[in-house]
């Protein structure tokens, strides 16, 4: 299992380097090919790949430091530095995003002439690109990897649409129809983003992972012979892939040593299925005063 984790950090980290060169080169082109055929669909998506770069960057340096051993100060290890790069990602796409629209909607109402050829041949390589760098990020577990997909994803549906709507210009003369696009990929992105951020902020917050029932697994676990309660019960998750249990186990006053081991291999058991990686528990009898009950 430790071997399985260890290959697919090492997997996780590539895949986002090689989508970050992908996308730091794609950018640099797009920049140049968006001024020369005066498509604000095109220049935007270019100011959308710039802050997406930066976010690989980020993305690729927080994903290694994750992988670090934990130490006195963090006693999780870095994990949560991959979270962190989720965040600050998701925050860079959507304030580009913002900038883009403000470019944009000017051009609704006084719209110009664009390079339609230019546009069709961008398009093209634009989706080939991005579409090979969704595919080797497809399948990631880490939000981290899933934030970094969404972008080349976004990008690559994008240069569809551009394509579409350049294709179509090519037969009609309707200049209006790139910052339509342009705007239209905005709001699109921003849709996207938002419940990003809002997973990574429960996740900061501790809040219960979203696929785990609480109240099951404290059914569960009182259903186990000699478990007469559980209680004070916390779970989190450190960075959405590796959860955090903690819970007080009320026995039965005369089990031995060997039945509580029992409990504790079932408890665990429970856990494993709910995807808890790092569960503690503390064994309390009847008439034992519980002094760090929240409840």
């Amino acid at each position: 299992m430790a071997h399985h984790h260890h290959h697919h950090h090492h997997e996780s980290h590539r895949n986002i380097s090689v989508a970050f060169f992908l996308n730091l080169a794609f950018t640099v082109f797009e920049i140049i090919g968006g001024i020369l055929t005066n498509s604000v669909a095109i220049l935007s998506d270019a100011v959308h790949d710039l802050g997406d770069s930066v976010t690989l960057a980020l993305s690729w340096y927080l994903e290694r430091l994750s992988q670090k051993p934990r130490t006195e100060r963090l006693t999780y290890g870095y994990k949560r530095f991959s979270l962190l790069g989720a965040v600050i990602s998701a925050v860079i796409l959507l304030t580009g995003s913002v900038f883009i629209l403000s470019e944009a909607i000017p051009r609704l109402f006084h719209p110009e002439d664009v390079r339609v050829e230019g546009m069709i041949i961008m398009a093209l390589i634009g989706v080939a690109v991005n579409g090979a760098a969704v595919l080797r990020l497809k399948g990631g577990e880490k939000i981290n990897e899933r934030v970094v997909m969404f972008h080349l994803l976004e990008d690559a549906i994008g240069w569809v649409a551009v394509l579409i709507v350049s294709l179509v210009m090519k037969v009609a003369y309707l200049p209006i129809l790139d910052p339509i696009l342009s705007v239209g990929l905005s709001v699109f992105i921003i849709a996207k983003i938002v419940p990003n951020i809002k997973e990574a902020v429960q996740i900061f917050l501790q809040y219960t992972p979203r696929d785990s029932d609480i109240s099951l697994i404290k059914r569960r676990i009182e259903a186990l012979e000699n478990v007469k309660e559980a209680h004070d019960m916390h779970l989190w998750s450190v960075d959405g892939l590796h959860h955090i249990f903690s819970c007080h186990l009320v026995l039965e006053d005369d089990i031995s040593v060997r039945e509580t081991r029992t409990i504790k291999t079932d408890v665990r058991k429970i856990l494993e299925e709910e995807g808890v990686t790092h569960p503690t528990l503390e064994f309390e009898l009847s008439d034992e005063e519980c002094r760090s009950c929240d409840s």
